[in-house]
């Protein structure tokens, strides 16, 4: 069945009007996800890892918790501590490759 002739160059025309923009606008700007946001959902997170693992450990020793909730939960603490460490490694190195460099 042949398309017509109207649909097809509404598409070209819909098609070319995508294409004709620049692409360089700037994107909206969106409250939630700049730099600092970011870094400040992280650290809330491993806190609350943290905190959870801390949980799941008091449960334990009271006999509260079922073994492998507790292994997981502090499973969990110990990559997102490992993760932070290996993060403010890479940020002070940084730091000391900008204080190296000649003005």
């Amino acid at each position: 069945m042949p398309t017509p002739i109207g649909s097809a160059v509404a598409a070209y025309a819909k098609a070319a009007a995508n294409a004709l923009g620049s692409g360089m606008e700037a994107p909206a700007k969106d409250p939630g996800t700049d730099f600092m946001s970011m870094v400040k959902d992280a650290a809330e997170s491993a806190i609350a890892t943290g905190k959870k693992g801390e949980a799941a450990t008091m449960k334990a020793i009271s006999g509260n918790a079922d073994v492998s909730e507790v292994v997981t939960a502090v499973a969990n603490a110990e990559v997102t501590l490992q993760t932070a460490v290996a993060i403010r490694d890479k940020v002070i190195a940084a730091y000391q490759d900008i204080t190296r460099m000649p003005l």
